[in-house]
Parts: structure tokens; sequence; C-alpha cells
């Protein structure tokens, strides 16, 4: 297919055409979409729940595949452990769901997140102090640049914040590896893993690192993320978005030491490095939930309104219904622009930005 608009396939609702367009529901017919376009030196963006991407107005002058492969595995141990396989175009939600159904536990915390399976290990998706690198054992995937099918433990993924070897890995500008499926080794029983972020802990009666029961915690999730607009809903503009715009910047301790004792701060494996709340970051930069529309009396001449951030939080940017890419882009870089001035840090965004910038 030809000129297919892109927009359709993101959450933000953006994005121009592609100049071919191949919807993969095999492994097979994923493999030989990416290395026909390898072959004939086309330039390739693959895609699957489209929550973690901005593309821009002039679309991709290239070949988009969609993964659209299915279906899960699940393989149970005699020592009441279970190893779950993903195909990688499986919406990560009902992946979810349905090891909950099954009396799986292990991913419970990372519910409502919009998006595909095969997503979550390039990314070390997370969410309440939980992310996909706690329960992935191994990930198959396409070597493009080896033309074969490979294999990864989790050690060998080198998971990091938001960030995996599967992320750093390029070819011609693009992802080496296309993920084909995810393990994931899940505990046989009710009991939720242990909870690890505050506010979930306090929603659900519980101290950090105690355990409640896996559909409490579900529901819990599912209801935060909601009342942050993070779980998407067709009747309400703060979801159509990439979700949170921005990381959690990690940077040097001395290069914070302006900040004031308030300011949030959150130990790192690495030494000398500290995170930070972006969040915190944008509100006190001047940022208000909002920023952007009309009613906020300030940085309508940026989008016009069609962009904003979110009226219930502060890191995602919204498309109000109407926007381009490029009214989301310029939202952005203003929240970006100003905390930098306020505070000397610059924010990086955590969607891959395609053929468009900061």
């Amino acid at each position: 297919m030809t000129s297919v608009p892109l927009a359709s396939l993101t959450t933000s609702r953006v994005g121009g055409p592609a100049r071919r367009y191949i919807n993969a529901e095999t492994e097979d017919e994923l493999i030989g979409a990416v290395r026909a376009a390898d072959e004939a030196r086309e330039p390739l963006l693959i895609v699957g729940g489209g929550s973690n991407l901005l593309i821009s107005d002039a679309g991709f002058d290239g070949a988009v595949v969609h993964v659209a492969t299915r279906g899960l595995e699940m393989e149970h141990a005699g020592d009441g452990s279970v190893t779950v396989r993903a195909q990688a175009g499986h919406p990560w939600d009902e992946l979810v769901a349905q090891t909950l159904r099954e009396g799986h536990s292990g991913l419970e915390a990372l519910s409502g997140i919009p998006g595909l399976a095969g997503a979550t290990p390039v990314q070390n998706v997370g969410a309440y102090g939980a992310d996909v690198s706690h329960s992935i054992t191994g990930v198959r995937a396409w070597d493009r640049q080896e033309r074969t099918i490979v294999s990864f433990t989790n050690a060998e993924l080198a998971f990091g914040y938001r960030d995996s070897l599967l992320k750093r890995s390029t070819v011609n500008g693009s992802p080496r590896y296309v993920v084909l499926t995810v393990d994931f080794g899940l505990t046989r029983g009710l009991d939720s893993a242990p909870v690890r972020y505050a506010e979930l802990a306090r929603a659900l009666g519980v101290e950090v690192g105690e355990r409640a029961a896996a559909e409490d915690v579900r529901r819990e999730v599912l209801r935060l993320r909601a009342g942050k607009g993070m779980v998407l809903d067709p009747s309400d503009p703060d979801t159509f978005s990439t979700g949170s715009f921005f990381t959690n910047p990690v940077v040097p301790e001395a290069a914070i030491a302006h900040l004031p004792p308030e300011a949030p701060r959150y130990p790192v494996a690495q030494p000398g490095m500290v995170k930070l709340s972006a969040a915190w970051l944008i509100d006190r930069s001047g940022f208000p939930k909002g920023f952007g529309l009309p009613s906020t009396g300030q940085g309508t001449e940026l989008a016009g309104g069609r962009a904003s951030l979110s009226t219930k939080h502060t890191l995602a940017v919204t498309n109000r219904g109407t926007a381009t890419a490029e009214d989301l882009l310029a939202i952005a870089r203003a929240v970006a622009d100003g905390v930098e001035d306020a505070f000397g840090i610059r924010l990086h965004p955590e969607p891959l930005l395609i053929n468009c910038s900061l």
C-alpha cells in the first residue's frame, strides 16, 4: 500500500503519509518485509502500537512495517514459575490481563501501558517502580546486519533506565534488531511482586516492599493512570499523546547543587549520578498543567490551543484534537527550553522522533 497516513497508527494522532506500508501478521511476513526493504536499501520504520513515536507532518519517505503478529504461549515449570512467550505484536495490556487471569503475577504494576509486547524490551518500559527488566528472561529478534534470527538473555540485553542494547544498536540509522518474541518469567500465585512505588503502596494500604493481591495492584494502577490521562480513552484528549514526553534526567550530583532541597532526587546505579523528577522541574519552571491552551493565558501563540501539556499532569504533550506534529513539538520545545533556562538541565524526549527534532 502507498501513501498511508501514519497518524492513524499513533496514539498522538499525528504524522504524515508513508511512501510504502506493509501490515505484517506473521513472523515470516515481518522478517520478509524488513529483509526486502533492507535489500532494496529503502529507509525503514517499524511501527507497533505507535505509543512511543512522534512522526513528522511530512511522514516517512520509505517502508513502514506495522507489526501485527499476535499470540501467547505459556510453559509451566514444576517450581511454580511460568514462562510466557509473547509475539511482538501482541497488545501489551491484553498480555498483562491474561497472565493475571491465569494466576501468574509479576506484570501487574505495568497495567494500562499502551503499545505492544515487542516494544517493551527496547525501551525497558516501566511504571510505578517496576519495569520489564525485572521479568524478561529472553528475546528473539531479527538481526538486520547479519540477516539471521538471534536470541538474547536478560543479561545480554544490558537494560538501563528506559534503555537497552536493542535501543542502542542501529544499522543505517534505524534499529538493528527487530523483536520477534519476548519471554517473561512470572510466578504462579495471587500475590503481586513487591510494591516498589510509594503512591501505589499508599493506594493499596501497604508499605513499600510489601505485596498485595495482584488483581488489586492492577485495579489501582489502572485507576491512578486514568486519573493522569495515561490510559487510552477516545473521549479524552489528554490521552492523545506519547505518554510521558520527557524522561527523568539522570545528571551528575555536582550539577544539582543549586536545586532547592525539596527537589526530588532518586538514586541510580551509576556512581556520582542522581535521577531527578522531570515533572517537578517542568512545574517549577512555570509550566502548569494545560500549558498552551487558551484558558491558561500563556503559550497560545505556540500551537493555538491545538496542542498543550496534559490538563492532568505536566509530563504529557497532548493533541487536543486537530494538532499537527509541529504543534506538539512547539509545546515540547518551549518546556525543554524553559527548564534549561531555569535550572540548567536539558530534558530529553522519551518517544522516538521520526523525521523531526526538538
